[in-house]
């Protein structure tokens, strides 16, 4: 493209003049920036805030940097500076933790209309997994914070659906064709007996999907426009780019809707979902990954290995190219020296050296220099060619439409939280850091979700009858705030409680049914035995809606045998919590929902 050549042209000038004097002794090394050197005293420091994905490679390309900066060196070039020439120096804030690309953007925004907000980001670069946190910084804020024409992309991965092998040709079998995508998907939830008629063996009805949070994640977000294109379709829609138009049509959201309705849970990270699908079909069918995690995944570098392969669905209705762009930020704390940096550091990354140290951790060079090679192999469960159909970005107002659509079109979820309040809780104030950890819970939850909330010791309460959280809120609040620790452990009894009031009540496909339990010990006190919780969570598995159960093995003394067994006759993981990341914990389980 015609401003890919002027942005190359631009590097080439900024290569050759940033003047000032060059000094190369010793200097303190700068907090966040990665190096085994010495930064100069006179460098121009450099920020930069990138996608989760990126921590894969850039802290070391940050640190390869830095090291030829320490020697004096022109990193691009690798010869000696010119004298007179400035150094530039790579400076990670955040040590690799930059957080989600739609959090950090929100930070940008606030930094300049809201700079006393506790989410305060002020990069030079800001890299997000994709350029529609760019385009949407650009609208929110009402001004040009970034440069769409010549923000440069580095690496390039197709949002794909990771789905099992045997479960993609499963489909393939039974429709006849090989160009899959939501249509056929959307008829394994409509068959009657979902996987069943497919010939999938140890079937189950249920289809389980899940995505990222597109308020911050980009996968989630390019996932969901990705849905509203496939439904707007569906619908009759014969257009390039999608419209405001097709975002409130009240057919387009129902058919975003019915998507949705595959969901087993959500999550604010591709983290979990990158290790919950590994371990097997029976956790999750397919899920919206980047390319390079699916490659993550069948090389073997999650903490399960899997069973079998997945492999990449790119869909017939189309998907999108992630493109890691470099945005340097048009605000008050760049300087011109700083954008010519970033610009030094942007044509660093470019070169092929590093286009190929990107391409090694699943990521497609945008070098067109450098040829594809591994691990783009089918081993990998991906191919050569990638997606064919390449959807168009809708503007700015429409994604932001989207993306208020959300609390439309998302599955809600009704969460029973049951919480251990026996007398083992008052150690170390475990029953305290229980109540701030449940607050902060229900803080971070969907105001539409619903909500109850049990308490169990020798025998179970229900506190708060399950209501809509909006509605129960403020006596969920009371009710946390008062738990109290005292008596023995009837963890039995109060799963099998809890476990058939939650059958007994409405069983719609249309909302998720979880129990989240939180508990410090063994079983001290209960009639139930254990192999009837586990019977009662396994018949759950055969309705169209199984319930999920979540444990969450609070403190050193948790019974992590007996949790594990629970979670897993649920196809989930035990939850491990201690007083240092409890509240952590059940703040990354309310993202689920």
């Amino acid at each position: 493209m015609l401003h890919r050549k002027r942005f190359f042209a631009l590097l080439l000038v900024v290569a050759l003049g940033i003047l000032t004097a060059c000094d190369t002794n010793s200097g303190p090394t700068t907090p966040g920036a990665q190096n085994s050197g010495n930064k100069p005293a006179n460098a121009v420091e450099v920020s930069i805030i990138y996608a989760p994905e990126s921590a894969l490679y850039m802290p070391r390309m940050i640190a390869a940097f830095n090291d030829l900066s320490a020697q004096g060196k022109n990193p691009v070039t690798g010869e000696n500076y010119a004298s007179g020439t400035k150094p530039i120096w790579m400076v990670d804030p955040t040590n690799g933790a930059g957080g989600s690309s739609g959090t950090v953007m929100q930070g940008i925004i606030n930094a300049i209309i809201a700079p006393n907000n506790a989410n305060v980001a002020k990069p030079v670069i800001f890299s997000p997994s994709v350029s529609h946190w760019l385009a949407l910084a650009n609208e929110r804020s009402g001004r040009q914070l970034f440069d769409l024409a010549n923000s440069q992309p580095t690496a390039n991965a197709p949002v794909v659906m990771a789905i099992w092998e045997s479960r993609l040709q499963a489909i393939r079998d039974k429709v006849g064709y090989e160009d899959i995508g939501w249509e056929e998907l959307l008829q394994v939830l409509n068959s009657e007996n979902g996987w069943c008629d497919y010939g999938i063996p140890n079937c189950r009805r249920t289809v389980f999907y899940g995505h990222t949070d597109p308020r911050i994640s980009s996968t989630g977000l390019s996932t969901l426009i990705s849905e509203f294109y496939a439904a707007a379709r569906a619908n009759g829609f014969t257009g390039r780019v999608l419209s405001t138009d097709q975002v409130r049509d009240d057919a387009v959201q129902e058919g975003v809707r019915n998507i949705e309705n595959l969901i087993r849970h959500y999550s604010s990270r591709t983290t979990e979902f990158k290790e919950y699908i590994a371990q097997g079909p029976q956790f999750l069918d397919f899920v919206a990954l980047e390319e390079n995690d699916l490659i993550f995944i069948n090389e073997g570098k999650t903490q399960y290995k899997p069973p079998e392969k997945l492999v990449a669905l790119y869909p017939k209705e189309g998907t999108f190219w992630h493109e890691h762009p470099f945005g340097i930020v048009n605000a008050d704390w760049v300087t011109q020296e700083q954008k010519d940096g970033a610009a030094i550091f942007t044509q660093y990354v470019l070169a092929a050296p590093q286009q190929e140290m990107i391409m090694t951790e699943g990521f497609r060079p945008v070098n067109q220099n450098v040829q594809l090679a591994f691990p783009f192999v089918t081993e990998n469960g991906v191919t050569v060619e990638g997606p064919k159909t390449v959807l168009d970005v809708p503007s700015a107002d429409v994604i932001i439409g989207i993306q208020q659509s959300w609390s439309v079109v998302k599955k809600q979820a009704d969460i029973s939280l049951v919480i251990d309040t026996s007398g083992s809780m008052n150690d170390e104030d475990k029953i305290g850091q229980a109540r701030q950890a449940a607050l902060k819970f229900i803080a971070e939850m969907d105001p539409n979700n619903r909500v109850s909330l049990v308490t169990f010791s020798d025998t179970t309460y229900e506190q708060v009858k399950l209501g809509t959280l909006e509605t129960v809120k403020t006596e969920l609040t009371q009710d946390i705030n008062s738990l109290r620790a005292d008596g023995g452990t009837a963890l039995f009894d109060a799963m099998e409680q809890v476990l058939e009031d939650v059958n007994d009540n409405d069983t719609a496909t249309d909302r998720i049914r979880a129990v989240i339990v939180l508990s410090d010990g063994a079983d001290t006190a209960s009639s139930t035995e254990l192999n009837q919780v586990l019977r009662a969570i396994e018949a759950s598995r055969s309705d169209l809606n199984p319930v999920i159960v979540i444990m969450v093995a609070y403190g050193s003394n948790a019974d992590i045998d007996t949790l594990s067994s629970i979670a897993r006759a649920s196809s989930t993981t035990v939850q491990s919590g201690d007083p240092n990341n409890i509240t952590r914990v059940l703040e990354i389980i309310s993202s689920y929902f």
